[in-house]
């Protein structure tokens, strides 16, 4: 497996359905980050007003980005599969540096999350990145087919991408399970 494009989010990240926040894979540079889709649902937006609050954009591209990334690097480099890394591994979101919203979403409303690796190691992600809005009936897995690395370097979107959040310095941690029950 190169990238994680086609691979079931639920089949890499330990989050149960209620709190697994990641839909679709629909970029991937082992090296360079990721794009990933989500949809709040209801429950994402009960008792909010309607609203798929912020903490929850934040969790989302934690999860997207720093876990799912995470994971797959560490699979690679001890050779296993994603089954036996879900086993002994958990993912751990441990800091956020900054982050600006300049939007929201809504029940049913689709967005992406563009998260770029700026540094790993030991295990530990730090990584930039912005999530937008999408236009409802917008294909994403066409649009992504043949999306560069240049364009993802540079955020680049269709125009009807609203801009939602940018985040900076999110870290996260893939950590083994047995650390943590010390």
């Amino acid at each position: 497996m190169d990238n994680l494009i086609g691979v079931n989010p639920s089949s890499i990240l330990v989050h149960g359905p209620t709190k697994l926040l990641v839909d679709a894979y629909l970029w991937h540079d082992a090296n360079l980050g990721m794009i990933a889709s989500y949809t709040p649902t209801l429950f994402d937006v009960n008792d909010h007003f309607g609203i798929f609050r912020g903490v929850d954009m934040v969790e989302a591209f934690a999860q997207a980005i720093n876990a799912s990334c995470g994971f797959f690097i560490e699979s690679k480099k001890l050779n296993c599969n994603l089954d036996v890394l879900k086993a002994e591994f958990t993912p751990l979101f441990l800091s956020i540096g900054q982050v600006n919203f300049m939007g929201f979403l809504e029940e049913g409303e689709k967005m992406i999350c563009v998260g770029q690796i700026k540094q790993y190691k030991f295990r530990q992600m730090t990584c930039d990145g912005r999530i937008y809005k999408v236009p409802h009936s917008f294909d994403l897995h066409s649009y992504f087919e043949n999306y560069t690395s240049e364009q993802f370097l540079a955020f680049d979107f269709p125009e009807d991408f609203l801009p939602i959040a940018e985040l900076t310095n999110i870290v996260g941690k893939v950590i083994k399970k047995e650390k943590m029950l010390k």
